[in-house]
């Protein structure tokens, strides 16, 4: 298991995101079909390859100019909402964490806090509004109650954010184009939370050393 995350810990991470949203991209459009412009999966798939190649083809000192390397290119490449969220994420969680060259559970914790910070902010959003935030945040909290343990943090983040996201099921959605559907958003899973899960599991997958 790892004890902290380097630059070598985020590109494998992104690779296997990559792999994760492109295997699941089909549900993922499905369930953006329901309440939004069924171009989730699609949106996602495209982002996170140009992401992942960027990260591999490219040489960072730090974790924070990987990050925000992963922003820029999913700002530039991701069409709909979802390109400016998750580009704001990494973009937010990089800038967290300038300087570092690896991150540990404290310093992870730190770098998320920003990027959710960076969701809600950018979306106008808050939980409870049926988004990627209701993922997220859930995923965040849970993380910083393993301070010293950056593999069971990253766990516990996991657990946290797949129960945010089957807890959007009977939200009513409040913000972006599902919000148009009012009370006919209910029964669905938001698509953002969804993703929101396949990231933080490729993540758990590298740090507790079952792919690398």
């Amino acid at each position: 298991m790892a004890a902290t995350i380097g630059s070598d810990v985020l590109v494998t991470w992104l690779r296997l995101a990559d792999a994760a949203i492109a295997e699941r991209a089909d549900e993922l459009t499905e369930l953006d079909a329901a309440i939004g412009d069924a171009d989730h999966g699609t949106n996602m798939k495209r982002g996170l390859a140009a992401a992942a190649e960027a990260v591999q083809a490219g040489s960072f000192a730090s974790a924070d100019a990987l990050l925000k390397k992963v922003g820029t290119t999913l700002v530039s490449t991701v069409g709909g909402a979802s390109g400016p969220l998750y580009g704001t994420f990494f973009l937010r969680a990089g800038g967290a964490v300038a300087g570092l060259e690896v991150l540990d559970a404290q310093a992870l914790a730190g770098a998320l806090e920003a990027g959710v910070g960076g969701l809600a902010a950018r979306g106008r959003a808050t939980t409870g509004e049926k988004t990627m935030l209701d993922a997220w945040s859930p995923a965040l909290k849970a993380l910083r109650t393993h301070p010293g343990d950056l593999a069971a943090g990253v766990s516990a983040a996991v657990h946290a954010a797949a129960e945010g996201r089957e807890a959007t099921k009977p939200m009513v959605a409040t913000k972006g184009r599902a919000s148009y559907l009012g009370e006919r958003s209910v029964g669905h899973i938001d698509p953002g939370a969804a993703s929101t899960v396949l990231l933080l599991t490729a993540l758990d997958d590298v740090v507790a050393g079952r792919v690398s």
